[in-house]
């Protein structure tokens, strides 16, 4: 997780023109982030200052230490969803504390390189995941569009306007940024009646304070807190990872996915010390800093500053910004976020891998959680690859022309999957006195396996057969070395190696 002070240096500031596009891109985010930071801390049962100041400290945080330079990360509804039952029945102080002990398992999952589980995850996997992402952004936005007035669809109207067209007069400032201002000034100028930030909830005065949950220290408390702090670890970097190479193909570039792991973690601490909840990278808000031209991790770290700002100095005001602004930039990127083309390719992708992408999107859809459509589509990933592994198996006998040996020639992968059909291809044999095995295409992966060789081996010598197995190559002479019942060596059973 080493990094050089050159490299880390190149990932704030590049030239004058790119860190002018990540303050303005910052900028942006943090308008965006008050309204979701709100909603969130709604959903945990906490005060808004809890969302607000988590997003602050994150990403900031995140800015420093995190492995994926221009991804926004900040309070989550990922996460709030998991801890309230924990705030219900313990209290806000005891979501510090299961927040604290969150990033510990985080920065410990680093540490292990569990951010290799990625390799798992297959392409289908993520463009559900993503698909999925932009449906759910798209539909957190129905309670501010449904029995409104006429003002609040043609505000959202003219901001689409403003975010699809300014980009054709000039893209030296971000389109989504015009808008919230132009939108805003119009409401405000001219008393338009529509719902504001202000609207959400009260939003916090002043800066916030460090200090350390106020919980007994005790394994009655870490009882309580650790199967939230697990299960906020895990959701957080799930998240945080298919965020990251997201933003990876988005910029066409690759991060650090250890360092990311680890770096989430420590941004939770430092959430959790200072008065916050728990959060993870978020999609949409990454999205928009990366299509507002935010790429390095100066843009990052305005976003939780400019926040920052927003709350202490300019409360009053923020407050005014219209709802309508807001969420035509988040149409903008639900827009934005789906994946266009994998509609097309339903018909010319593979139906194993269309079915994939279709089961994560209702999955995560249907329960409102990521996690839970990821696990479908890598389970089902795996169903998938190994039916398709097994039938790639044969077994092919041929005859002596005395009829006194018989030779079955194995092909493929031999694994749970396919020991079914390995084992069936020698029921029918009645008649050759002599059976050689062929393993040389073969090669045996798993216990599975070496135990369907196994009982096909002790069933035909109870028959009065002579059985020779040849062609192991040296893996699988090892696991059949090692795990085969009846006979432990390959000199013993009469294996002839590869």
């Amino acid at each position: 997780m080493t990094l050089d002070l050159s490299t880390y240096r190149r990932q704030w500031f590049t030239d004058r023109v790119a860190a002018r596009h990540d303050l303005l891109a910052g900028i942006v985010v943090a308008l965006a982030l008050i309204p979701e930071a709100i909603g969130f801390s709604v959903i945990a049962g906490v005060d808004p200052r809890v969302g607000l100041y988590a997003s602050v400290a994150i990403a900031m945080t995140i800015a420093l230490i995190g492995g994926r330079p221009g991804m926004i990360s900040a309070a989550t509804a990922a996460v709030a969803v998991l801890v309230t039952p924990l705030v219900r029945e313990h209290g806000v102080q005891y979501l510090f504390a299961a927040t604290i002990l969150m990033g510990l398992i985080q920065i410990a999952a680093g540490l292990l390189r569990l951010d290799l589980v990625m390799q798992f995850v297959s392409r289908s996997v993520i463009t559900g995941f993503v698909n999925a992402l932009a449906i759910l952004i798209f539909m957190a936005q129905l309670p501010q569009l449904i029995g409104m007035g006429w003002q609040t669809y043609a505000m959202v109207v003219a901001g689409l306007a403003i975010i699809y067209g300014f980009p054709r007069l000039t893209k030296a400032i971000p389109s989504p940024l015009v808008a919230i201002l132009v939108l805003s000034a119009i409401s405000i100028g001219l008393g338009v009646p529509v719902n504001t930030v202000g609207d959400m909830g009260k939003l916090p005065e002043g800066l916030p304070s460090l200090a350390l949950p106020q919980v007994p220290l005790t394994f009655e408390t870490l009882r309580i807190v650790f199967p939230y702090s697990l299960t906020m670890a895990a959701v957080g970097l799930l998240e945080s990872l298919l965020t990251a190479q997201i933003v990876d193909d988005m910029t066409d570039t690759d991060s650090d996915k250890r360092r990311e792991c680890a770096g989430q973690g420590g941004a939770n601490i430092v959430a959790a010390c200072f008065g916050g909840m728990g959060g993870c990278a978020m999609i949409g808000q990454s999205v928009i800093n990366v299509t507002s031209g935010g790429r390095s991790r100066l843009s990052t770290f305005v976003a939780g500053a400019f926040l920052l700002f927003l709350l202490a100095v300019l409360g009053p005001l923020v407050g005014r910004v219209p709802m309508p602004a807001l969420v035509a930039v988040m149409i903008m990127v639900s827009i934005g976020t789906f994946s266009w083309n994998s509609i097309a390719n339903l018909r010319r992708h593979p139906p194993a891998s269309s079915v994939v992408m279709l089961v994560t999107v209702m999955v995560v859809v249907a329960t409102r959680d990521l996690s839970l459509g990821v696990l479908a589509g890598v389970l089902l990933s795996g169903i998938f690859f190994a039916g398709k592994v097994q039938r790639m198996f044969s077994v092919e006998r041929t005859l002596s022309p005395d009829g006194v040996q018989a030779t079955y020639r194995v092909t493929g992968e031999i694994f749970f999957a396919s020991v079914d059909r390995f084992t069936r291809a020698f029921q029918a044999e009645n008649g050759a006195r002599h059976i050689v095995i062929d393993v040389t295409a073969a090669h045996f992966w798993d216990i599975s396996g070496v135990g369907a060789l196994d009982k096909i081996v002790a069933r035909l010598r109870r028959d009065g057969r002579a059985v020779e197995v040849v062609g192991y190559n040296r893996a699988s002479a090892d696991l059949v070395d090692r795990f085969a019942l009846h006979d432990k060596t390959g000199v013993e059973m009469g294996f002839t190696p590869h």
